[in-house]
């Protein structure tokens, strides 16, 4: 399909629902323009013009304009949500094969997706951002990346070829073995390192296996960068020790 409008992205550098977004763009070779978006002080026209919720990732879809305070003429697409921009995107871009034809198959990808929404991010969550000792959030971390590891096959990416999976699921995993590595999180100190420990072990092979093939994978090594990502996120303040609060979805 001839992509007959311009896609404006919104975004942030740390956020990996943004990172979604990004390598389903690059995959599709889309033409569009980034905007980042500072989320401590974001701009008014943010919320009037692009999104309501005030949230990244985001896209505009129609004429071309300037991504900074954008005109928005009739029938300019505003879409947020990053599952919900992938789901457009492959509809946008089918040559692209961001899903496969095969419904089996697109069935299973969006199953692996599911996998990490409902049981992934939870155990992200819980042991990241809201850490208790009582609450058994390693175990919950490490059930879920057992959960989502029953998921891959045997050889290759979520469904064998790169697919949305991936893009959904990949920034989320970059995101957690460099948190672990680096030992940010709300937990006590060192807690993270003994938890890495337990990733790099032979339980989790073949999951880990699928983060280095995913490293190595062309539109993730043009865009990742590891210790650039972990200075931004060791500034996070919910990931200070002594932070208090809830993370909910997309920023």
């Amino acid at each position: 399909m001839v992509q007959n409008g311009h896609i404006n992205f919104y975004t942030h550098v740390f956020s990996p629902y943004c990172y979604r977004v990004q390598l389903a763009l690059d995959q599709a070779k889309a033409d569009s323009t980034s905007f980042i978006i500072d989320l401590s002080a974001k701009p008014d026209w943010y919320a009037t013009k692009v999104n309501s919720a005030g949230k990244v990732p985001a896209i505009t879809y129609g004429q071309k304009t300037p991504p900074e305070n954008p005109v928005t003429p009739p029938g300019t697409a505003k879409i947020n949500e990053s599952l919900v921009i992938l789901e457009f995107l492959n509809d946008l871009f089918p040559e692209a094969h961001l899903l496969p034809a095969d419904p089996v198959l697109a069935a299973q990808a969006r199953l692996f997706i599911d996998t990490w929404e409902t049981k992934g991010f939870e155990g992200l969550r819980d042991f990241f951002f809201l850490y208790k000792p009582s609450n058994g959030a390693d175990k919950t971390l490490l059930d879920a990346l057992d959960a989502v590891q029953m998921r891959l096959p045997a050889t290759g990416f979520a469904i064998g070829e790169w697919s949305n999976a991936d893009s959904a699921v990949v920034p989320f995993l970059l995101c957690l073995d460099l948190l672990l590595k680096n030992d940010l999180g709300s937990y006590p100190k060192e807690e993270g390192l003994k938890v890495y420990e337990a990733f790099k072990s032979a339980r989790f092979a073949r999951l880990r296996k699928y983060i280095e093939d995913a490293r190595a994978y062309p539109t993730v090594k043009a865009t990742w960068d590891g210790e650039f990502q972990a200075g931004v996120w060791s500034k996070l303040p919910r990931l200070n020790r002594d932070h208090v609060g809830e993370i909910g979805g997309e920023l």
